[in-house]
């Protein structure tokens, strides 16, 4: 068995590798696309190859922004049906990316709401998971996953904040620090574990700019008299379309149903730009910001699940 990258010359057997049960995968038109935008690289697909056929045993696809230094998530884990240890094989496929990549990126795995009770779905989460774990992705957070269409009602302008854009990113990292502050968003708090609340803001602050939606639609949300900041509201857009970007409150203005006008001011600036479906995640366990969803018209409609490696673990 070879374990190794793929190279350009394995584009023809990578479109061969088909995953046919109930499961979100790298199919070969979002392989092609992905790779032509630079989301997918060549040298961030890791492959198990059989020495003497030369087959592809296993496969593992991770995404990245096109300009991004390093692996995001893997969006796509196939072990060929005949092997008789997938969990295994996948398990030491992952590893030894992880090694090469010297970090574990996330598994992002998109499911229906009744994948559990769903026998064909479960199978197929249940190896891929095990395979994970033992690759050091131990952590499982589910995120609700909502759509807003353009059949609901357009909110109206919130009376009670007044929206401003800024061009200084530092006004934005100033903010996302202060939400950050008793937050029930997992990945933040993780995040918070190992590194510095302002380097943490910073980053969030350079991913949300490497997303396709503008710059331009970020708002900062201040009291009527500007003297106070309330919150953040960014609408922006990923490879699928206009999506909920980021929003929160600051902790002394946490109480008072602020969220509803942040989200009503993301939906209403994407659908003054005629925009048909607007889509967001929000953490199983957030209940306040998933009650706002549904307050707002969104529409549960599946699950991401997300398995991550525990930040303290070496």
């Amino acid at each position: 068995m070879r374990f190794r990258t793929a190279v350009e010359a394995d584009l023809d057997r990578l479109l061969g590798c088909v995953v046919d049960e109930s499961i979100s995968w790298a199919h070969p038109d979002r392989l092609l696309s992905y790779l032509e935008s630079g989301n997918y690289r060549f040298d961030r697909i890791w492959l198990a190859v059989d020495e003497e056929s030369g087959e592809i045993l296993a496969r593992a696809v991770w995404w990245s922004f096109p300009d991004g230094a390093h692996p995001l998530a893997m969006d796509c884990l196939y072990v060929r049906p005949s092997v008789g240890d997938r969990v295994g094989l996948a398990a030491e496929l992952l590893s030894r990316a992880h090694t090469a990549f010297g970090h574990r990126p996330e598994y992002h795995i998109f499911l229906t709401n009744a994948w559990r009770d769903t026998s064909r779905q479960a199978a197929a989460v249940s190896w891929r998971q095990e395979a994970a774990g033992r690759a050091g992705l131990t952590e499982e957070l589910e995120r609700l996953r909502y759509e807003w269409t353009a059949d609901e009602a357009v909110p109206a302008p919130s009376k009670r904040l007044v929206f401003r854009g800024d061009d200084d990113d530092e006004a934005f990292v100033a903010a996302f620090r202060r939400v950050a502050v008793g937050t029930l968003d997992f990945a933040t708090r993780q995040a918070l574990v190992t590194m510095d609340p302002v380097a943490q803001a910073r980053e969030d602050v350079r991913d949300y700019r490497s997303m396709p939606g503008r710059r331009s639609w970020w708002r900062l949300a201040h009291t009527q008299d500007g003297d106070e900041l309330v919150g953040v509201a960014l609408p922006s857009a990923n490879d699928a379309g206009p999506v909920v970007g980021y929003l929160g409150v600051v902790p002394e203005h946490r109480g008072r149903g602020y969220v509803d006008d942040l989200l009503a001011e993301i939906t209403r600036s994407h659908a003054q730009r005629g925009v048909q479906r607007i889509r967001a995640d929000t953490d199983r366990g957030n209940i306040p910001m998933a009650r706002a969803f549904e307050r707002a018209g969104y529409r549960n409609h599946a699950i991401r699940l997300v398995l991550s490696a525990d930040p303290t673990a070496t």
